[in-house]
């Protein structure tokens, strides 16, 4: 069983210091497409930690207990879509029922969580971080998933103030989000290995 220390040092690591928009570029399509407002982008961030979270839960229960077991492991990355997709249906089906006008908002970006590279990346590298347990295999799933909302939720922040600024004409629009992108970036890759 781990530590509590050792599980908060995961979480941190891989929600700052690891984060899986910054230092792997993964969810790079809804880090884009939908932080131009902070409270859209706060929402996709909601739906993204929790359908990484469970996907995480699910996907190493199902690989630990079912897969490995069974010598199935090459049924890995349909059995994680599949999970990962039936998770997506159930946020988008809360989504549209309780916040329709968040729902309107987010467009083709909510069903596309379900091709949220960040997501898959975060079962598969549960599966190759050799992750034992299911405690850490939670922890690591929601770590990223909050790192994912505290990406988009800064760039929507710098978006919304960037539409106030006096951006040069040639920079509006596309350039001037790659490039703020790219400064997140290299801004956050300060923090490379303070923590594993």
């Amino acid at each position: 069983m781990q530590t509590l220390e050792s599980l908060l040092l995961g979480f941190i690591g891989i929600m700052i210091v690891n984060n899986l928009v910054f230092t792997k570029f993964l969810g790079t399509c809804p880090y884009l497409g939908v932080s131009g407002r902070i409270d859209t982008a706060f929402g996709m961030g909601c739906a993204v930690t929790f359908v990484v979270t469970l996907a995480g839960a699910l996907t190493w229960t199902l690989d630990y207990l079912v897969l490995i077991p069974c010598g199935l492991d090459v049924m890995r990355y349909v059995c994680y879509i599949l999970v990962i997709a039936a998770m997506v249906q159930l946020v988008e089906m809360y989504v549209h029922k309780f916040f329709p006008v968040l729902y309107e908002s987010f467009g083709i970006f909510l069903p596309l969580i379900s091709t949220n590279c960040a997501i898959l990346g975060m079962c598969l590298f549960i599966n190759l971080w050799g992750i034992d347990n299911l405690p850490e295999a939670v922890v690591l799933s929601a770590g990223a998933g909050l790192g994912f909302t505290l990406a988009i939720c800064i760039m929507a922040g710098i978006r919304e103030n960037l539409e106030l600024a006096d951006v040069p004409a040639a920079l509006r629009g596309a350039p001037i989000t790659l490039i703020t992108a790219g400064l997140l970036t290299l801004a956050f890759m300060g923090f490379a290995g303070m923590i594993r």
